[in-house]
């Protein structure tokens, strides 16, 4: 690598030590999979022909073919007498709640307990509404812990849980409170999986013995950080949307057609559609933003490396805020219209009443930041616009946009771009021509890189220095299958010619490998 006689030699050169990290990186997941596999039993759970008849009889349409593949492999798991660790990925709109939903209902039918957890107390309260109507007239005793409860309510709860007497249970981070404890919890279904860290992932398994765990996420993975961040998961994929739905156009548009935008905007919503308006900020003044998680990062933060060195040695283009658009929308073009405001900052209850307020039509608009990325199902919420939409990452807009289109009616995405890049114009023109989330993730990798993607230190994956996760696909593809063979043959690598390979573990992952079962 320091003196190669040629380029060619510096390229096989670096491809070996790729593929050397890749197979240590590997290594560990093989490791990790092998170790749950082996030291741990899995409480069978069968679905029988009676259980499965009486679990579809609750959802009132057929399932997709990819719904029904998801669940034969998650009931596959559920019966193999292991612990399911497994990652369920959809594209937005995909219907993995139900997939979700019915493990949960096979869990209830050998009389354990389930629990979901979303990372929201509005998309906690969504699949709760969800569930609601799937088990209206059923058996199964279910209820929403959310942090907010009064005292006497969340007490009359927990006793519930732990006496048994409640066999589904759906909640946010509140359901790993300690003094949350279960009579016999079977399955566990981590939501959004990516907006909970590793440590609360794993604090919510040790609320049974070895539960199944099942882990959700509607933002796409690409393949190359499935086989690393997740490798030692199954992974089940939905990719199609049920029948029925509408579909979505995107468009981007320069900021000076922002009032054409809007009066075109009124013309649909007067003719009885409804709309959101999206915004990275809250407020003008301390450039506050949501974080979906339950944070408060500035979502501008998160825009792409390209877009950010382009802005390098220029002024900041002004963000647009909440507040601020929703006063210059009622004051202005939409005025005399039913809108609404949403926010992280506000109230739970407050955010409930909005979203509740939509959904039943009170209210033509919303006005909001990132918050509505997650649990806000609209049907007849058909139009989106999305200020400063050069500063988001390619997934985080094809998820906001996910929130249309849920009905019948097509949907029309409108991308405002106040940035003049050549690079963050890319992008734009990507989602626009785009709509299958999987592409949109790959192309979101070749973007910005894994590190912004997922986060490396959350993810717990070292650093690379030899490989790339875009470039590298198949060299980490051989070096998966190598590791995994290798582990086949020597499960805890205790043989002479591998004590190498166990200091090389221990090195690259200076002791966090304990955690890499979380997923």
């Amino acid at each position: 690598m320091h003196r190669p006689e040629s380029d060619e030699a510096l390229q096989r050169a670096r491809r070996r030590m790729a593929f050397e990290e890749f197979f240590v990186l590997e290594l560990a997941m093989a490791l990790r999979r092998r170790h749950l596999l082996d030291r741990f039993e899995g409480r069978r759970l069968p679905a029988s022909l009676e259980i499965d008849r009486r679990i579809r009889a609750r959802f009132p349409f057929q399932l997709t073919d990819d719904q029904n593949r998801a669940i034969r492999e998650i009931a596959t798991d559920l019966d193999s007498g292991r612990p399911m660790t497994r990652l369920l990925q959809g594209d937005v709109g995909s219907g993995k709640t139900v997939v979700a939903l019915y493990a949960c209902l096979l869990a209830v039918a050998h009389k354990r307990q389930a629990a979901i957890m979303a990372p929201t107390e509005i998309l906690a309260a969504q699949h709760f509404r969800s569930i609601e109507t799937y088990l209206a007239g059923s058996r199964v005793r279910r209820t929403l812990l959310r942090g907010k409860l009064g005292r006497k309510a969340r007490g009359e709860a927990l006793a519930a849980i732990e006496a048994g007497e409640i066999d589904l249970v759906v909640g946010t981070q509140a359901l790993l409170e300690r003094d949350v404890a279960f009579r016999d919890l079977a399955l566990v279904v981590v939501d959004e999986q990516h907006k909970f860290g590793v440590l609360q992932r794993v604090e919510f398994r040790t609320k049974g013995p070895q539960p199944h765990c099942l882990v959700m996420t509607a933002t796409p993975i690409p393949r190359t950080l499935a086989m690393t961040v997740f490798g030692d998961l199954d992974v089940s994929v939905i990719e199609s949307s049920p029948p029925g739905r509408g579909s979505v156009s995107t468009f981007v548009v320069a900021p000076r057609q922002w009032a054409s935008v809007m009066r075109r905007v009124r013309e649909k919503i007067e003719a009885g559609e409804q709309a959101y308006v999206v915004c990275p900020l809250i407020g003008d003044a301390d450039g506050s933003g949501d974080d979906p998680a339950g944070g408060s990062r500035d979502a501008a933060s998160k825009s792409d490396a390209g877009g950010v060195a382009e802005a390098a040695d220029k002024p900041r283009a002004k963000l647009a805020s909440a507040i601020e658009v929703y006063e210059r929308l009622t004051q202005g073009p939409w005025r005399g219209l039913k809108i609404g405001l949403l926010h992280g900052a506000l109230p739970p209850e407050e955010k409930q009443r909005v979203i509740q307020a939509f959904a039943a039509g009170e209210l033509q608009a919303i006005v909001s930041t990132t918050v509505v990325e997650v649990g806000v199902d609209v049907p007849n919420a058909s139009i989106m616009v999305i200020e400063n939409a050069d500063r988001f990452g390619l997934s985080q807009l094809h998820q906001l946009r996910g929130r249309i289109g849920r009905g019948s009616r097509d949907a029309t995405c409108v991308l405002i771009a106040r940035s003049r890049g050549a690079k963050a114009r890319e992008r734009l023109e990507t989602l626009a021509r785009e709509t299958n989330g999987f592409r949109i993730a790959e192309a979101d990798l070749r973007l910005r890189g894994p590190g912004e993607l997922l986060g490396t230190r959350q993810s717990g994956l070292p650093e690379l220095r030899f490989g790339d996760l875009v470039q590298d696909f198949e060299l980490l593809e051989s070096a998966r299958r190598d590791a995994f063979a290798l582990v086949g043959q020597d499960p805890h690598l205790k043989r002479p010619e591998h004590a190498g390979l166990r200091l090389e573990l221990q090195r690259m992952f200076r002791g966090r490998l304990a955690l890499l079962d979380a997923g």
